[in-house]
């Protein structure tokens, strides 16, 4: 195994993880036109997940908190996306892609926004009792959890509710037999760009670097004057409104949402954390892809096996790297 480890760390490390997927399910497949639509829709689906997971593994490893109820933003972010566009029906059913790219930033900035006003409430009553105490954590954010699932039964219903896409992101574009979707390439610009926005954060700004060293010296970084609860409350606050971005995302890619969809997701999104590694943002991003890339492939080649095809999937990454992919913290 360590030879193993040696041989890919010299070839580009477990970077290479998705590319190697994607050169075996070339093989496997072997339909260009096929294989280049999965991969497509892969990576797609793989930034979206990474949305709704960066947020819980910079919680999860930098803040040492055990967040069961993280589905919540997920599931709040897509509905209150979908109550936005459904209010702003006129404008998204528009020929004016201005006025239709207008009503879906809109239904964005609502969900981001709700995600940032719940993150603080969500870690300043419910979180901040429990810190260090991983039992009481799991058992308070669970129960956090099953309450907004019964809020969100309450205000919008158990029935599936319809998420309405702009025009100019319906379609597909026709590249020879490949047919790839314009809102899975939309879906993985904007993963892109959080995914930079993240990592330019934390590594190249003042801020970031406080919050390094918070989870590394937390009593030393007080002691310089730096109030690092209040850090660790902006940490989760972006954690929740990317959660919420995240559904709100997945709500357009399914196009019908249910009141069970935080909990649907949040499978996926804890087995990316934890194959990712700790507290990595570009772990995360690593163990996203690598997930959604498998999830297609698997369910193109073999259906029956989708639904085991991550568990498989993170008990051989984790023979293999226990850590994680790229863990940041131990």
């Amino acid at each position: 195994m360590s030879e193993l480890n040696k041989l890919l760390d010299r070839a580009g490390g477990v970077n290479l993880l998705p590319v190697l997927l994607a050169v075996i399910a070339f093989v496997l497949i072997g339909q260009p036109s096929s294989w280049a639509t999965l991969t497509v829709a892969g990576l797609a689906m793989g930034m979206m997940v990474f949305l709704m997971a960066s947020g819980l593994s910079l919680v999860f490893g930098m803040m040492d908190v055990l967040n069961f109820g993280h589905a919540a933003f997920i599931s709040f972010g897509a509905f209150v996306a979908a109550s936005v566009l459904a209010a702003l029906n006129g404008w998204l059913g528009s020929d004016s892609v201005v006025l239709s790219g207008l009503a879906f930033a809109l239904a964005f900035i609502a969900a981001i926004t709700f995600g940032l006003a719940a993150g603080w409430f969500f870690e300043t009553v419910v979180i901040k009792p429990v810190y260090r105490d991983h039992l009481r954590q799991i058992l308070i954010t669970m129960g956090a959890m099953i309450v907004s699932e019964q809020i969100i039964l309450a205000i919008w219903g158990g029935t599936p509710i319809a998420v309405p896409r702009p025009h100019f992101l319906e379609g597909a574009w026709i590249i020879g037999d490949v047919s790839i979707e314009v809102y899975r390439v939309f879906a993985f610009l904007l993963g892109l760009v959080a995914f930079v926005g993240l990592h330019m954060a934390l590594n190249h700004t003042r801020i970031g670097l406080l919050i390094r060293a918070g989870v590394e010296n937390r009593e030393m970084v007080e002691t310089l004057g730096f109030r690092v609860d209040r850090l660790f409350i902006a940490v989760f606050m972006v954690g929740s409104a990317l959660a919420a971005l995240g559904g709100a995302m997945w709500g357009g890619y399914q196009t019908l949402i249910t009141p069970a969809l935080g909990n649907q997701m949040m499978i996926i999104v804890f087995i990316v954390v934890i194959i990712g590694g700790l507290g990595s943002i570009g772990g995360t991003l690593l163990g996203a892809i690598t997930v959604g890339l498998v999830t297609n492939y698997v369910g193109f080649l073999a259906p029956k096996m989708a639904l085991a095809s991550n568990m498989i999937l993170m008990t051989a990454i984790l023979l293999w790297r226990p850590n994680g992919l790229r863990p940041a913290v131990k």
